[in-house]
């Protein structure tokens, strides 16, 4: 599994770790499958702008450099394009995610998307988030992952996990 560039200095150097005292939302999403855990906080100014957003994450990686990356796609927009933010925008921003690892993005935006409707609720205000794909106690992290590489000489394939049966289900079969 290779991580870009990019996810490497964000998981290195993360940015804007750490929790706002007296923030004006909190989030904080997990996964009980793969064990991530965050913790989003944010601050709102008056015309619903992202004035500042801290994070603290317990987690592979990946999950350190998406809560990272997504601190800094957020801070100074508006609730409604926060909350905009997708999975593939998190991954597209870091130069790619190993598909295994995409659901840490998931987790990312589902954390700001928790602390905007936090903040709304506290103000009297309707959720506008919508779905928090983590919240689900069916939510399978996995699911729309592929968990292998394949190599350019197509003679052979690298396994990140494998089932049970030792095979991937999907490209062994071809091969």
């Amino acid at each position: 599994m290779l991580y870009s560039d990019k996810v490497m200095d964000h998981f290195n150097n993360p940015r804007n770790v750490g929790v706002i005292e007296d923030a004006d939302g909190v989030g904080e999403v997990g996964n009980p499958v793969c064990g991530d855990m965050m913790k989003i906080t944010i601050t709102v100014n008056d015309s619903d702008h992202i004035d500042d957003v801290k994070f603290q994450t317990l987690g592979c990686g990946a999950a350190i450099a998406t809560s990272s990356i997504v601190t800094e796609m957020a801070k100074g927009l508006s609730l409604e394009e926060a909350v905009a933010i997708s999975k593939q925008q998190v991954a597209d921003e870091l130069g790619g995610l190993p598909p295994a690892k995409m659901h840490c993005s998931v987790l990312a935006t589902d954390g700001l998307k928790v602390a905007v409707d936090d903040y709304l609720k506290k103000h009297g205000r309707e959720p506008i988030a919508g779905e928090v794909k983590s919240a689900d106690p069916n939510f399978d992290p996995h699911a729309d992952e592929d968990d292998h590489d394949h190599d350019d000489e197509g003679t052979g394939h690298v396994h990140d996990s494998a089932g049970p049966d030792g095979e991937c289900s999907v490209c062994c079969q071809q091969i």
